[in-house]
């Protein structure tokens, strides 16, 4: 059965292999943060790295003077059965095995200048490092640069505070357990690693004292109120290490061999002789595994929570960045008609009332239309003088006897020509509303948004309908005004009062003054009232008809057939052509990649912390 820790190893490696390792800005960083792990923290050459190839026993860290560990180092190690060859894996090279861990040394130092550059800076993205061994225990550890006090040549004035916020940013979450590393031979009271632990966690519930450099202590002098908890005490017990000697890693002295000393070291140490069970770098170790099984034990609860808020954050961001496409064509077609049904009801929407928008058709018709027809210049063609030009210009060489018919009909048909303007200016404003209620529609419509080709296609295909619809509409509404003119409404004229022809005279005899009324200025200005009151009803017919005109030939086809003509051409393209209309922005289709691969991840850590928290 595996085991806790290796569980949590393994979703750690795969929250790596997504970007996120946690302390930086990724949204999805949180998992991480949320697994336990131990941070090891120490002032330099405080032996930090004696300790943890004590651990691994194996000597594999990158040595020098100054500050070496300039970027932090998530080592997990992974148990394997005896006999069992052991390798190392790196994060960013997860298919590469290295079992000579000379290489293993060179290749931190390289991914460590290839952020940093060959200088003394220090940079907060970790390396993640995974090895496998018989000799080792199942175990996470993060190595973090060493505290310093002072900033030395070639690095920044702000190093001592850079690399103190960086180990905070991981010692502060609650679910860090801090391996406090302190050189014996220096007084704890000046410890780096205990005053850092002191400040985040104050009742030392997360922190493990462990003391180095015991055999380098001046002769005549012990750690013994250390290591008992008298000088500074903790929840958890003291554990002394004793390193290497720096000639015996000039001679690459087995560390198995090192271990060996090390137990010897204590077993006959008559300091530390009682103390030998619960000394050394393998009690450490072990200590230090079995704490962390118990606490990820105890935090599977709230691990299980979270993931499953993640999985819940997860599923919504694909519902809204939509789901990957399928990659045959009848899919593929399927899908693009879906989208332009999204779209299609969204437009009807607007133009039923459903979403705003529709009601500004309305608004040209009630409003735009009747102040046109107000302002047409019908005051001036019927004003007196130009009813005289225009009867005058009718009759030719021969005057009208008794009315001007001729002058009447060239009068209305001049006047109603003057209602193509409004009649067509109606058409381009309905027009207008439409088209932005496409533009409207198009932004509207989520589903639409991940497929900026199809997008443009259907808006293009919209408005290329709507073009179509214009020109039928203007050739209606001008067709309307036309037939007005083509058959005047003859009852209208054979109801207006006649003008007397004859005036009567005393005496009984009339006396003949038509003459000279029908080239007066009365006889004019009453043909110009007549044509003004038939112009009247004409217009009153066209406030009404030219409204239905419009809806019948632009709206109502706009509802029914907006995307007629591009459904007809979608079902002739070709595998490669619709494939081409749902091309997304690589950037979402980056993201939703991400999504899809988080939740396999997220998934899957549930269903195996599920499956070992029940065994257990």
């Amino acid at each position: 059965m595996e085991s806790l820790i290796g569980l949590v190893n393994r979703i750690q490696r795969a929250c790596t292999a997504l970007g996120d390792y946690g302390g930086g800005d990724n949204a999805f960083s949180s998992l991480w943060d949320a697994l336990p792990s131990v941070a090891v923290v120490g002032g330099q050459s405080s032996g930090k790295s004696s300790v943890l190839e004590s651990i691994v026993a194996r000597d594999f860290l990158p040595r020098g003077s100054g500050i070496v560990t300039r970027r932090p180092l998530v080592l997990q190690l992974h148990k394997t059965d005896d006999g069992q060859q052991e390798y190392a894996e790196f994060g960013h090279m997860p298919r590469r095995k290295f079992t000579d861990f000379a290489m293993v040394r060179k290749e931190i130092a390289d991914e460590t200048d290839r952020i940093t550059g060959k200088t003394k800076m220090i940079s907060p993205v970790p390396i993640h490092l995974s090895i496998y061994s018989p000799n080792v225990v199942n175990l996470t550890l993060i190595d973090l640069p060493g505290l310093t006090k002072v900033a030395v040549e070639g690095q920044s004035q702000t190093i001592v505070e850079d690399i103190e916020n960086m180990v905070r940013t991981y010692v502060e979450k609650p679910n860090c357990i801090i391996l406090a590393v302190s050189p014996a031979n220096q007084d704890i009271a000046t410890s780096d690693a205990i005053k850092l632990a002191r400040e985040v966690d104050p009742t030392g519930e997360r922190t493990f004292g462990v003391l180095t450099k015991l055999d380098l202590m001046d002769k005549g002098t012990n750690a013994l109120d250390v290591l008992e908890g008298r000088s500074y005490r903790l929840q958890h017990p003291w554990v002394g290490i004793v390193n290497r000697s720096q000639a015996d890693i000039n001679k690459n002295v087995d560390m198995i061999y090192a271990r060996r000393k090390e137990r010897e070291y204590f077993a006959t140490s008559p300091d530390y002789g009682h103390l030998a069970s619960k000394m050394g770098s393998e009690y450490l170790a072990k200590l230090l595994s079995k704490h962390l099984e118990q606490f990820i034990k105890g935090r599977i609860p709230s691990i299980t929570s979270l993931i499953n808020k993640s999985i819940d954050e997860l599923e919504s961001e694909m519902d809204h960045l939509g789901r990957p496409i399928a990659v045959d064509a009848g899919a593929q077609l399927y899908t693009i008609l879906e989208l332009c049904r999204a779209f299609d009801k969204i437009f009807k929407e607007h133009l039923d009332g459903g979403r705003p928008g529709g009601d500004r058709i309305y608004g040209v018709f009630d409003n735009q239309l009747p102040a046109a027809l107000r302002k047409l210049p019908f005051d001036r063609y019927l004003s007196v003088q130009n009813v005289r030009k225009v009867v005058s210009e009718a009759d030719g060489y021969q005057p009208h006897l008794i009315a001007p018919e001729q002058g009447y009909r060239r009068l209305i048909d001049g006047a109603l020509n003057y209602f193509r303007g409004p009649a067509e200016a109606s058409v381009d404003a309905v027009h207008f509303v439409l088209k932005e209620l496409v533009r409207k529609s198009m932004g509207e419509c989520q589903e639409l948004k991940r497929f900026p080709s199809l997008q443009s296609a259907i808006a293009a295909a919209s408005n290329e309908a709507l073009e179509k619809f214009r020109d039928e509409g203007k050739k209606t509404v001008v067709r309307l005004v036309d037939m007005e003119s083509a058959y005047l409404t003859v009852d209208f004229f054979r109801k207006l009062p006649q003008e007397m022809e004859h005036t009567p005279q005393k005496g009984g005899k009339p006396e003949a003054a038509a003459a000279v009324d029908r080239y007066g200025e009365n006889h004019f200005r009453r043909i110009g009232s007549n044509v003004s009151s038939y112009v009247n009803m004409v217009s009153d017919t066209l406030r009404n008809t030219l409204p239905k005109a419009v809806v019948y030939c632009q709206v109502k086809e706009a509802k029914q057939s907006l995307l007629n003509y591009f459904y007809t051409q979608i079902g002739r393209k070709e595998g490669k052509a619709l494939a081409e209309l749902l091309d997304e922005d690589p950037a979402l289709m980056e993201r939703r990649m991400q999504c899809v691969k988080r939740l396999e991840l997220y998934k899957k850590a549930r269903d195996e912390i599920d499956s070992v928290a029940w065994v257990r």
